[in-house]
C-alpha cells in the first residue's frame, strides 16, 4: 500500500526497484506483481525531487499510477504518449532515463518543466500550452496510419485541459476519421466533474472487461447486417451508461467510452488499458484521480500546491541573510488596481483564462462575483466574451499571460480591434518568464500587438507607472494593453488615487549627453543605471503605442546615438517603432536597438537570462560603450564635441 506523506523528504528515499528502471523496457521486466512497489517507490522520489529543484507538484502525484501502467503496457518509445498539460510529465520522466537529473528541472541547463522533444525520444509533443494532446496523438494516429505502421498514439489530457475548445474540435475530428486512438482523461476535480458512485464504478469495470469488449465488438459485426437489430441495442447500451456516467457527450460524438475509473487503482488501470489498447477505433477512458496524491498538504490544497519553490533545511534557512525587502508582485498591483476601479466604476468586468490566482485577482473575485468570469482554459472566448460586454456598454478587463494571448489572436484582430472595442488587457508575465522557459516567455507581444489599428500599448517601468498606466488604459475608449513582468518590481509606493497618465507621453529620467537610452518597461531601472555611468539621457518611454514622436524627434537632434531597450524580441519589438518612425521622418541619426535575439530563451533565472543577452545594466553599458567607441572612430565627432 502507497504510503502518505505529510513533508516533503529533504534525504534521498530507498528506491531499489526504481533505481533498476532506467529505461521503460525496464520496467516491462518486472512482474506485474511488482508495480504496486514500484509507484510507491516512485511517490516517495518524486516528493524527494521537487523538493530538492521546486516545480510542478501535484499534478505529477496524481498521475503515478496511471504513468507507470502506460508505460508497462505501451510499447514507449515506439507509441506514442502525449502529456497534457506538461505539469503532470515529471514521474513519466523519471521513469525515461532522467531519474537523477530530474533534480535539475527548471533550472538553467537542467531538465524543462515541460515535454520537450529535443529532450528525450520519449517526449513526442512540446506541451506547455494545454489542451494540444489530442490534435497531436490524432495527427501522430494518422501519420503511422499513412505508413502502414501499427504504433499507437495515446493523449492523456486533464488537470483542466479538457475545458479549452481545442479539445473538443480534436475530438471531434477524431472521431469523423475513426483513427485507432486512445484518450485518458484523468478528472482531477481541476476539469470536469465526475460521479465515484459504486454503481458508475462497477459498470466501468464491466465496460473495460474483455469479455463484454469481445462480445461488443462480436456482436457489431453480426448486427451490422440487421440495422434496426443494431439501433436497439446501440441505444439501450448508450441508455444503461447514461445513467451512471457523466460524460454522455463522448459517445455522442463517436468515442467508446469507459469510465469513470479510479485512477489509482493498479490493478483496474492494468486491466483497462490492457483491453483498450488494441481496440479500433476512438477510445476515451475518464479516470478519476487525486492531485497531489500522496502528500497531505497538496490533496488538501490543490491549487496552492499546484507548483512549489526549493525546500530548503531549517539549518540552512536560519543561516540565509534576509531577502531584500521588495514591493508587490506586478500581479497584485494589477488586483489591487482592479478592486479600487470597480470600486468607482460598477460597469468593470474582470475577466481570466483560468489564471484567477496567478494574475492577482483571488480579492477581486471574492468582492466582486457579480462581475468576475473565469471562462477555464478558453482564451478565445475569454476575447470575444469581452467583445460582447463592451457592445453593451460594460467595461471588460482581460487578465491574460502574454503567452497565452498568442492564442486569441484572431478575436483580438476581428472582434475587438476591427470594431473599435472598449476593452482593456492587463498582459501579465511579459518578456522572460524564467523557470517556465521558452514555452511561457512573453516575448512577442508588443510585435503582435502594434500592428493592430485601433490598439494603445503601455509599458510600465515600476509598479506605480503599473497602476496608473492601467488607469490610463481602462479611462481609454478603445481597445488597450499595459504589459508587465513576471514577479516583483523596484519597490515603488503606490499611490492610492488612480490618476490617468497622458496617452503616448514618456518621462525624462535624466538628462546627459551624446547618448539617449529609450527604455521600455521593466528595463528602465537597469538602462537608467547604465545612463548614470554613462551620463546619457535616460527616457522611460511608458507607450510603444502610441510613441512620443516629439521627444524622440528632439532627442535624434540633439544626441550622437539612440539606443532603445526592451525586455522582447528586437524583431519587431518597440526598438523597431523607433527606427519605423525615424525612417518616415528622415531623421538619421545612429539607433541601436537591445532586446532578445532571434531564438528561444531557455528556461533558468530571469536575471541571469538577463545578463546573457546583456540586458542587466553591465550589458546595456559595455554595449554602448563598443558602439561609441566604432560612432567616435569611423562615423561621427566624438561624444560631447
Amino acid at each position: 500500500m502507497a504510503r502518505t506523506f505529510d513533508e516533503i523528504p529533504l534525504t534521498r528515499p530507498q528506491t531499489p526497484l526504481l533505481d533498476r528502471i532506467n529505461r521503460p523496457a525496464d520496467l516491462r521486466a518486472l512482474p506485474r506483481e511488482q508495480l504496486p512497489q514500484v509507484v510507491d517507490e516512485l511517490r516517495a522520489y518524486l516528493l524527494y525531487a521537487v523538493g530538492q529543484a521546486g516545480g510542478h507538484f501535484g499534478a505529477g502525484l496524481g498521475v503515478v499510477e496511471l504513468t507507470v501502467a502506460l508505460h508497462y503496457l505501451f510499447e514507449t518509445p515506439e507509441d506514442r504518449l502525449v502529456w497534457d498539460v506538461g505539469h503532470q510529465t515529471y514521474p513519466h520522466k523519471i521513469l525515461t532515463g532522467r531519474r537523477e537529473a530530474i533534480t535539475s528541472i527548471r533550472q538553467q541547463g537542467g531538465l524543462s518543466g515541460f515535454p520537450n522533444r529535443s529532450e528525450s525520444e520519449y517526449d513526442t509533443f512540446g506541451v506547455g500550452h494545454s489542451s494540444t494532446s489530442v490534435s497531436a496523438a490524432l495527427g501522430m494516429a494518422l501519420g503511422a496510419q499513412m505508413s502502414g505502421r501499427a504504433r499507437r498514439a495515446v493523449a492523456i489530457i486533464g488537470d483542466g485541459a479538457m475545458t479549452a475548445g481545442q479539445a473538443f474540435e480534436a475530438l471531434n475530428h477524431a472521431a469523423h476519421t475513426n483513427a485507432n486512438l486512445l484518450v485518458i482523461l484523468n478528472d482531477n476535480n481541476m476539469s470536469i466533474s465526475h460521479n465515484v458512485g459504486g454503481l458508475a464504478n462497477y459498470f466501468a469495470r464491466v465496460w473495460a472487461s474483455k469479455t463484454y469488449i469481445t462480445l461488443r465488438e462480436g456482436g457489431k459485426r453480426v448486427l451490422a447486417k440487421m440495422p434496426a437489430a443494431w439501433e436497439f441495442v446501440r441505444r439501450t447500451e448508450e441508455s444503461m451508461k447514461n445513467m451512471v456516467s457523466p460524460d454522455a457527450l463522448f459517445e455522442a460524438i463517436g468515442f467508446n467510452y469507459i469510465g469513470p475509473m479510479d485512477g489509482h487503482d493498479m490493478d483496474e488501470l492494468l486491466d483497462a488499458l490492457g483491453n483498450l489498447r488494441d481496440l479500433k477505433g476512438p477510445q476515451l477512458l475518464h479516470i478519476y484521480t487525486t492531485k497531489g496524491k500522496g502528500f497531505g498538504p497538496a490533496e488538501a490544497d490543490p491549487v496552492g500546491y499546484h507548483a512549489i519553490n526549493k525546500i530548503e533545511p531549517k539549518k540552512k534557512l536560519e543561516q540565509a541573510t534576509p531577502k531584500k525587502v521588495t514591493g508587490p508582485k506586478y500581479q497584485d498591483v494589477f488586483g489591487r488596481f482592479l478592486c479600487d476601479m470597480a470600486e468607482q466604476d460598477p460597469r468593470l468586468v474582470a475577466i481570466t483564462p483560468a489564471m484567477c490566482e496567478g494574475s492577482g485577482m483571488l480579492q477581486y473575485s471574492q468582492r466582486f462575483p457579480e462581475r468576475f468570469h473565469d471562462v477555464a482554459i478558453c482564451e478565445q472566448h475569454a476575447l470575444t466574451l469581452a467583445a460582447g460586454l463592451a457592445c453593451e456598454g460594460q467595461k471588460p478587463v482581460v487578465a491574460i499571460y502574454s503567452t497565452f494571448l498568442q492564442r486569441a489572436y484572431d478575436q483580438l484582430i476581428h472582434d475587438i480591434a476591427l470594431q473599435d472595442l472598449d476593452v482593456t488587457f492587463g498582459i501579465d508575465r511579459a518578456g522572460v518568464v524564467g523557470e517556465d522557459g521558452a514555452t511561457h516567455n512573453g516575448v512577442f507581444d508588443l510585435g503582435y500587438l502594434r500592428c493592430v489599428p485601433n490598439m494603445i500599448i503601455a509599458a510600465p517601468s515600476d509598479e506605480n507607472e503599473c497602476r496608473q498606466l492601467l488607469c490610463s488604459a481602462y479611462q481609454h475608449p478603445g481597445p488597450a494593453a499595459v504589459r508587465y513582468p513576471r514577479g516583483t518590481g523596484p519597490g515603488v509606493a503606490l499611490d492610492t488615487a488612480l490618476t490617468p497618465l497622458p496617452v503616448g507621453e514618456a518621462r525624462v529620467l535624466r538628462e546627459g549627453h551624446g547618448v539617449a537610452l529609450l527604455a521600455f518597461g521593466a528595463l528602465v531601472q537597469a538602462a537608467l543605471e547604465a545612463g548614470e555611468a554613462l551620463d546619457a539621457t535616460v527616457i522611460d518611454m511608458r507607450w510603444v503605442k502610441p510613441l512620443d514622436e516629439a521627444l524622440i524627434t528632439r532627442l535624434a537632434i540633439s544626441h550622437l546615438l539612440l539606443v532603445t531597450v526592451e525586455e522582447h524580441q528586437r524583431a519587431t519589438g518597440a526598438g523597431s517603432a523607433v527606427n519605423e518612425f525615424l525612417a518616415e521622418q528622415g531623421l538619421t541619426v545612429p539607433v541601436m536597438n537591445l532586446g532578445l535575439p532571434d531564438h528561444f530563451i531557455d528556461h533558468g533565472k530571469r536575471e541571469t537570462l538577463l545578463a546573457e543577452q546583456g540586458l542587466d545594466a553591465n550589458g546595456i553599458r559595455a554595449a554602448i560603450e563598443n558602439r561609441q567607441t566604432h560612432i567616435g572612430g569611423t562615423h561621427a565627432p566624438a561624444m560631447g564635441s
